[in-house]
């Protein structure tokens, strides 16, 4: 992560014009930089495991990265002609890959051994997508889905960083590449040319991360478009070097500043909500003020703490400390079931990442030296080949033997490492299909499984194992999330998906937040049976009401947008019935409101369907556990997995002797869902919630005899 690469590890890149530079003289190394590595990783670690916050640390790691590559690459060109990207790309496969693999191996047998199965298939997906550097994507994917399981952290989630430095190298080695081409052309330096291409991308990128964090925080957070400019930054920052003189005092002064306010970054802003944006020039210039102070050969310096032997050392250890700390404190969390870690646990968490981080690097530095050890370097017999490449010495008849060239051996001992972790998951993940094809063929016999079955007709219910186990609950979801039919709580444009027959005897639209799209199993199978059509207006969270609304403590103003466009489009579309909540459930204060009730607004949505002639079916809202099913089944028995009913629903329908119109017809199917007060996790053998409050699509689908029933006892139709 912090850059580790070969021979330019901790190294400043001097020029003719270095001396002036705030750099040690006759040489390049910068060991404070080494020491700025030390404090950004012990700050990552301290306030993940101690305060569960973001420190900027990571910024900083950035900023390192990209003037140490910009260096390296800008080097390159001056020393040879070419950014030699071969060589440059293996040696950082050969650096990077070994160290990233066994951690993720590690994580993948802790996983194992230790997380309940719910946990497994989304550890193995982002196994694979860490190891393929694109995990950030696959976290800013995650961000934004309202249905995400986010409550259980994943021991791979610190990846993200690494995946935007993976996109990163490549994306850097053709700017450069590009730039000293057209700076040739020109008539002017590589410099003068790698300068001009950094600062654009600096000031897209920034540009980019303002919006960005401003309009979709959470995507952008994961963002590499959002991030590069940290990296550009530290670019312009090695370009800047030789040009500025600073008088030693004030370099004491700004490496002292600097360090003051890298360390102060995290207690004063909420990093992992406000970044990246502009507010991360905080951590960052924090960094780039220290790498300019530099060495500044006074007893007063920062440099004189940040070139202390341990703090070098740790410097060294950076990479793989960040990479060991992140899972170990996962599983010290999940074994302890605490959220934070306690004074004494938390050293012990640090005390292991040390331990794992001081074995790991020394392993990248042999997988190194190995993937450049030449084979001419080896003696020969007198009078026999000094290459493998001539033939063989112990044979001088056998034919010549070829070998990989430098850089592509570097390169495939680097891949080695990821290949079978690659392997692994991805063969983990081959069995637990196999094991659900069979579990799928168990559960269509409606007398083992009969779900709501159970308490509609009190059908027996012999003992199976539940379905869909809890490490498949996450995919027992409608089928309209995988279509992309339901708007993100971010968006305001209305998403319509019509399901069914071109030709339908009746058109139902499906109108509200998730907690009307989980009725859609069922309604599938009942206009399966009917020849009806499902037109889908689903968006996360948000209510089919024009009263005000909020998400997750602000103004919800996409959700009042959407429901304008939702209207728009029922008076063009004229359904023949709406179907949506009645009442909505809900434990959450934030929300602004507890219990069960009717929500502002929703009769009036009624009343003007009622003016354009089309019906309403109001559903009584679900009822809501305050745990999450899956994670209670998953450490223990259905029996504990139980919540009363009246955590979330009211004694008596509040739809009952409510002022409705006439187009109104109301439906209560809760007594499918709980029974003599209680409200179970598993009915019939069936899983009935996939989190703490959303119906599973097997389960739903056990309900649509008994709701096709009842919607036309109720309508009429």
């Amino acid at each position: 992560m912090q850059s580790l690469l070969a021979d330019v590890r901790g190294r400043a890149f001097p020029s003719p014009r270095s001396a002036a530079a705030p750099a040690p003289p006759g040489g390049g190394h910068r060991p404070e930089i080494d020491g700025l590595r030390a404090v950004a990783v012990l700050l990552v670690a301290a306030y993940h495991i101690w305060f569960g916050r973001v420190s900027g640390g990571v910024d900083v790691f950035l900023l390192v990265s990209g003037f140490l590559i910009t260096g390296s690459l800008v080097r390159s060109v001056e020393r040879s002609g070419g950014v030699g990207a071969a060589a440059f790309l293996g040696r950082l496969c050969a650096r990077l890959m070994p160290a990233a693999a066994l951690v993720l191996a590690a994580v993948l047998a802790a996983t194992a051994l230790l997380l309940p199965e719910d946990r497994w298939r989304d550890t193995l997906s982002e196994t694979v997508a860490a190891a393929a550097y694109h995990l950030n994507w696959h976290l800013a994917l995650d961000s934004v889905d309202y249905l995400s399981r986010s409550g259980a952290v994943s021991p791979l989630q610190h990846f993200w960083s690494l995946s935007v430095q993976g996109q990163f190298y490549p994306l850097w080695l053709v700017l450069i590449a590009v730039a000293a081409w057209a700076a040739r052309r020109a008539g002017r330096t590589v410099r003068t040319g790698a300068a001009v291409a950094v600062a654009a991308v600096f000031a897209a990128s920034l540009a980019y991360s303002v919006h960005m964090t401003r309009t979709d925080q959470p995507w952008a957070y994961f963002d590499t478009g959002a991030r590069l400019w940290e990296l550009a930054l530290g670019g312009l920052l090695f370009l800047a070097l030789p040009r500025i003189a600073l008088p030693r005092a004030l370099r004491v002064v700004l490496g002292w500043l600097g360090l003051a306010a890298l360390v102060s970054c995290g207690l004063l802003l909420q990093v992992s909500t406000q970044f990246p944006g502009y507010i991360a020039l905080w951590p960052t210039l924090a960094a780039a003020a220290v790498i300019a102070a530099g060495t500044s050969g006074s007893r007063w310096g920062a440099d004189r703490l940040l070139t202390l032997r341990p703090l070098r050392y740790l410097g060294s250890l950076s990479y793989a400390l960040y990479l060991w700390h992140w899972p170990v404190l996962v599983f010290y969390l999940h074994a302890t079931d605490r959220t934070l870690a306690s004074w004494r646990g938390g050293l012990a968490v640090l005390a292991v990442s040390l331990l794992l981080a001081a074995a790991t690097t020394p392993l990248a530095d042999r997988v190194v030296a190995f993937a450049k050890r030449r084979p001419e370097g080896r003696p020969a017999p007198e009078g026999r080949p000094t290459s493998m490449e001539g033939g063989d010495p112990r044979d001088p008849g056998a034919p010549p033997r070829r070998r990989l060239p430098g850089p592509a051996r570097s390169a495939a001992v680097g891949l080695a490492f990821l290949l079978p972790v690659v392997l692994a998951a991805g063969g983990w993940s081959v069995r637990m299909d196999a094991e659900k094809r069979a579990r799928e063929a168990l559960a269509s016999d409606p007398e083992v499984y009969p779900g709501a079955a159970a308490l509609a007709d009190g059908a027996a219910v012999p003992a199976a194992p539940v379905y869909p186990p809890p490490s498949e609950a996450a995919d027992d979801i409608p089928a309209t999330y995988a279509d992309g039919c339901n708007q993100t709580t971010f968006d305001a444009e209305v998403i319509t998906c019509e399901y069914g027959s071109d030709d339908p005897e009746r058109t139902i639209a499906l109108v509200g937040g998730s907690h009307s799209a989980h009725w859609f199993p069922a309604l599938e199978e009942i206009a399966a049976e009917h020849d009806w059509r499902i037109v889908n207006i689903v968006k996360g969270a948000c209510l089919f009401t024009d009263a005000p609304q909020t998400y997750k403590g602000d103004p919800y103003t996409s959700c009042a947008e959407w429901n304008r466009g939702v209207m728009d489009e029922l008076e063009a579309l004229r359904p023949d019935a709406v179907f949506t909540t009645g009442t909505t459930t809900s434990i959450d204060t934030s929300a602004g409101y507890d219990g069960e009730q009717v929500v502002d607004g929703y009769v009036d949505r009624w009343r003007e369907l009622d003016a354009m002639g089309v019906e309403v079916v109001a559903v009584r809202d679900t009822p809501r556990l305050g745990f999450d099913a899956v994670q209670c089944l998953g450490e223990g028995a259905p029996d504990d997995c139980t919540a009363r009913a009246d955590v979330s629903l009211a004694p008596d329908s509040p739809l009952d002797g409510a002022d409705l119109p006439d187009n109104v017809s109301v439906l209560d199917l809760n007594d499918l869902l709980c029974s003599g007060g209680e409200c179970p996790s598993v009915i019939g053998n069936v899983l009935v919630y996939w989190d703490s409050s959303h119906i599973g699509a097997t389960y739903m689908r056990s309900m649509a005899p008994e709701l096709e029933e009842r919607l036309f006892a109720a309508t009429g139709w």
